[in-house]
């Protein structure tokens, strides 16, 4: 398995509330609706906390901006996502998502990476 990290940060006009919101009740159901064509294993939405919670923490190590989120994708391996890439109705999908995004996320500042997860604890 391999997964999708995406580091979401909200649109300059949307409140935390409303962003994550939108991505729950709105992004998340399409998502969930294209996750057989784009062959999605697994989705979470992972929302922050408001940011009075991590204030100390982030004050601790110098950290940089939080984000409003992190969304997490599960794919079989990097030949199914291969495969997506060939296939029109997950190009369609692929696509219709990217346009929901748009609405809500400020992509430019919105880091997102493949990895493989390497269990430590748990």
């Amino acid at each position: 398995m391999i997964k999708l990290t995406f580091c979401l940060v909200r649109l300059p006009h949307l409140s935390r509330e409303a962003f994550q919101a939108y991505w729950f009740d709105t992004h998340g159901p399409l998502v969930a609706s294209v996750a057989e064509a784009l062959q999605i294993r697994r989705y979470v939405q992972m929302h922050s906390l408001p940011s009075e919670v991590s204030a100390g923490l982030m004050a601790s190590r110098n950290a940089p901006p939080e984000f409003d989120g992190v969304a997490e994708l599960w794919f079989d391996s990097l030949e199914a996502l291969a495969e997506n890439g060939r296939r029109p109705e997950a190009q369609a999908a692929g696509a219709m998502l990217l346009e929901d995004e748009r609405r809500f996320i400020d992509l430019p500042k919105s880091p997102l990476w493949w990895g493989q997860e390497r269990v430590v604890v748990g």
